[in-house]
Formats: C-alpha cells, sequence, structure tokens
C-alpha cells in the first residue's frame, strides 16, 4: 500500500489521539495526587508521571514510526518525520485542551490563593506596578496554558520525530548483513 498525505494525516490523526489520551491521562492522575494534600504524594507523582510520560512517548513513538514504515511501501525518512511532527501537533492539540479546560475548572478560592501569593511575592521584589499586570495573566491563564503546552508538544514531537526517523533507518539499514561481492561479508568469509 503506498502513502500518500490523506493516508499520512489519517494515520497521524489516529496516533495523535493515543498520544493525547496517554498524556492526558497523566495529567489527570497529576491532578488527582494534588487533590489528596499531601506534599510528598503530589512530588512524587509528578516525577515519576513525569518520567512514564516522556519515556513512554518515545518508545510510543519509535513502535508507531516503525508500524508506519513496515505498513507502507516506500516510506522514506521525510515521511516518518512528517508523521511524527503531525503526531506532535495534534496530540498537542488533545493535551492542551484538557490542561486548559483543568485549569478553568479550578475552584475559584484555589486560583485567588494562587494569585494572592504571586502577587504579593512579585510585588515585594519588583514593585506594586505589577500588581495589576499579574491580574491581566492569571485572567488569560488558560489560554496562555493551552498556546505554550500546544507549542511545547509540536516541538518535542518534531525533535523526537527527527531523531527517531533517522535512527529507524540506520537501523534498517544494518539490519541484514547482505552480500556485496568484495569477499569481506560475513556470508562470504564461510
Amino acid at each position: 500500500m503506498k502513502l500518500d498525505s490523506k493516508t499520512l494525516w489519517n494515520e497521524a490523526g489516529r496516533v495523535g489521539l493515543v498520544f493525547g489520551g496517554f498524556s492526558s491521562l497523566c495529567l489527570v492522575l497529576k491532578e488527582g495526587a494534588a487533590l489528596t494534600g499531601s506534599m510528598f504524594l503530589v512530588q512524587a507523582a509528578a516525577i515519576i508521571l513525569w518520567a512514564v510520560e516522556f519515556f513512554g512517548c518515545i518508545l510510543l513513538m519509535k513502535k508507531f514510526m516503525l508500524d508506519l514504515r513496515d505498513k507502507f511501501d516506500g516510506v522514506t525518512m521525510e515521511d516518518t518525520y512528517c508523521f511524527g511532527r503531525r503526531v506532535g501537533l495534534l496530540s498537542g492539540l488533545i493535551l492542551a485542551s484538557v490542561d486548559a479546560f483543568l485549569i478553568m475548572k479550578l475552584p475559584q478560592d484555589t486560583v485567588a490563593d494562587v494569585v494572592n501569593e504571586l502577587t504579593s511575592s512579585v510585588t515585594a521584589q519588583l514593585g506594586s506596578g505589577y500588581a495589576a499586570q499579574m491580574e491581566q495573566v492569571v485572567d488569560r491563564l488558560p489560554l496562555y496554558t493551552f498556546i505554550f503546552q500546544w507549542l511545547y508538544c509540536f516541538l518535542y514531537g518534531s525533535l523526537l520525530s527527527g531523531i527517531l526517523s533517522r535512527y529507524i533507518f540506520l537501523q534498517n539499514k544494518f539490519q541484514d548483513g547482505g552480500d556485496n561481492g568484495d569477499g569481506n561479508d560475513l556470508t562470504d568469509i564461510q
């Protein structure tokens, strides 16, 4: 089966849904740990779930890129790179939406406490002129979170797909020793 642009988008959409769901699950578990109130549990869950998410995404991306290479004929390094970038873009859309939604659903007293702490620490260091600007930032926090989370996922997906697409095709070249007829291959020595 040949890989065209539409098929590449469809495959990236399917895999992006898996990545977005996996990352969103990790985010919701972190939020769930935060609700317990135990500082140790919050920090331990944050570190463990970050590592699971980070390395899980690497392993999942490698698996899906190998699947793409094996499923379609004529897949190039550029195809797998574009696939990974699209997965990062689409999964980032899901994760950024969930993250912004969770921020919008925070209880108002929690938001007020965080704003008061931030405002007091900023005004103590930078002066009272920044208090109004802090209020504006907090009002737009879901938007800023959405944009930066989506950008982070896209850049992470692009970097990861750039590294893995090269690795996958180098691995494929050295997989079978081959016989080039020069007498120096393992198959020629016997």
